[in-house]
């Protein structure tokens, strides 16, 4: 081939990788923040990712775009390994016009995630735009448009995760939330309306952390599930987030199965539960103590922090961790606990990831603004979740279970598969002070010591009706166990579920309370 072919070539690749310009890189790259090939760089293995679309042109045409240089259309598309597993990606490139949308650029990501749904691995997004080109009007919208459409298609086939390492604002910002997982770094935004935008309509003034902040996503809003202090940092998040999955929804997670479980006591579970039932647990002490390495990948951290839920292993078996937290609003279920633990349910029924949940429930949070909020239609989320989950099941209820709060973590009745208590649980239609307030009212009146007589009838109601060996003798229990043989319970219970099939009655899908 002649030389000034090949020459021609390498110019233009290099012209191209050199995005906005070698200043716009620096720039970029003193500020602490990684170019969109430098991200890319960072997600896959050496040498492994291959480019798509490098030399695809955008299709503007007006106020002064035509015939203007936009090198990859301001995005770089592609495929390459993560740990072994093949993954497509694309990153926006924000020193190319911004790293504006138009309909090739949206063409590129459609092209990715098509061939992510063909090969059936994971789609990987870093979002860092300044939004819709304007300049090419309806288009832009259109691109938009096709990305939304093409997230649904992948919804419940393979992962998709969303880097937010930028500005991620209007429109945009609804592919971040159609997606399974998003990680946003703390000098992220994303909204719909900025500051702006707010004090023009309604008068107030706002910041944009306080509009569209990754720390006010992830404890307010809820559209984030894990908060990154750097572009570093969210690309390690990436890679521990992709080795509990498995590349896609006809795939088993990516277990490590060893020949022997494990079945030792720990006999420091028996001495974790506080002697007071009214006394509040840290449940994460449990979760430490059951967990390989003691190690749970939380996701939502800061989000609806009375109910836990992350990805974790089991003597090498992936599983979703389902858990009250006691030391947040006593564990209640409230509404956005029940999103929260509602969308995971989901995601891991899509992908055959088994659910452990650990119940210590006084009930659903009660209240005048989660009564008007909605509470009975977004705990019944929760109900729907379960009941219509597939993947194996396996409940633990550690201390309390009371009424409707029983049956949204997880009962025999929604379809567990294993259910284990421990000797202290109480499993009621509510607390026993709550029921002896009701059920001996007239007693209580009477009594010199009112405070007193409470207590022995609420011990002797807790021992007769709450007691989990009444349940045990309905059949609505496996067994009672001691809280030392819980993780060789888990591990074995897990074990033989791998092969669960559960077939249900065919229809185009359930209707959810949304």
């Amino acid at each position: 081939m002649k030389t000034s072919k090949l020459e021609g070539l390498r110019e233009r690749r290099r012209r191209i990788i050199a995005g906005g310009g070698d200043d716009k890189i620096k720039a970029r790259r003193e500020k602490g923040l990684m170019t969109a090939r430098d991200r890319l760089g960072a997600l896959y293995q050496p040498d492994t990712f291959q480019e798509s679309g490098m030399h695809i042109a955008h299709s503007g045409r007006h106020f002064g775009t035509d015939g203007k240089d936009i090198p990859a259309d301001a995005i770089v598309t592609g495929t390459g390994y993560v740990n072994g597993q093949l993954v497509a990606a694309v990153a926006q490139d924000f020193t190319v016009s911004g790293g504006t949308v138009g309909k090739m650029h949206a063409t590129k990501i459609v092209e990715t995630m098509k061939f992510a749904a063909k090969f059936g691995i994971p789609f990987v997004a870093f979002k860092d735009s300044g939004g819709a080109r304007i300049h090419e009007g309806v288009d832009s919208l259109s691109g938009y448009g096709d990305v939304f459409y093409q997230n649904v298609l992948l919804s419940g086939v393979v992962p998709q995760i969303a880097v937010v390492c930028g500005p991620c604002a209007g429109g945009a910002a609804y592919s971040p939330a159609l997606m399974d997982f998003v990680i946003m770094t703390r000098n992220a935004h994303m909204f719909i309306t900025g500051p702006e935008v707010i004090k023009a309509v309604t008068g107030r003034t706002t910041t944009m952390e306080e509009v569209g902040g990754a720390a006010m996503h992830a404890s307010v809003s809820g559209n984030v599930h894990f908060v990154a202090e750097d572009d570093r940092h969210a690309i390690q998040i990436v890679h521990r987030l992709l080795s509990y999955l498995p590349a896609n929804n006809t795939e088993d997670p990516p277990h490590h199965i060893s020949p022997d479980i494990v079945m030792d006591h720990d006999e420091a579970m028996n001495d974790l539960l506080p002697s007071d039932p009214a006394e509040a647990m840290d449940v994460r002490r449990i979760i430490a103590h059951l967990v390989d390495g003691g190690e749970l990948l939380e996701v939502h951290a800061d989000f609806a922090k009375n109910i836990i839920i992350g990805f974790a292993r089991i003597e090498g078996l992936v599983i979703g961790l389902i858990a009250n937290q006691p030391m947040q609003n006593a564990g209640a279920l409230d509404i956005d606990a029940s999103d929260k633990a509602a969308r995971f349910i989901r995601f891991c029924n899509i992908f055959n990831i088994p659910l452990v949940t650990l119940v210590d429930v006084p009930g659903f949070f009660p209240g005048i603004d989660q009564e008007r909020g909605g509470i009975i239609r977004h705990g019944a989320k929760m109900l729907f979740a379960y009941a219509s989950c597939t993947s194996p099941k396996i409940t633990i209820v550690l201390r309390k279970a009371y009424g409707g709060s029983y049956m949204a973590m997880c009962s025999k009745e929604m379809g567990a598969d294993f259910v284990y208590a421990w000797p202290n649980a109480e499993i009621a239609v509510m607390g026993a002070e709550g029921a002896v307030n009701i059920l001996y009212r007239k007693e209580l009146s009477k009594a010199p010591d009112r405070k007193a007589k409470a207590a022995e009838l609420a011990a002797d109601y807790r021992a007769q009706f709450a007691s989990p060996y009444m349940s045990a003798e309905h059949g609505y229990l496996t067994d009672v166990i001691e809280p030392a043989e819980t993780r060789g319970v888990l591990a074995l219970a897990l074990r033989k579920t791998l092969a669960k099939r559960e077939q249900r009655p065919a229809k185009k899908h359930g209707n959810i309370p949304l």
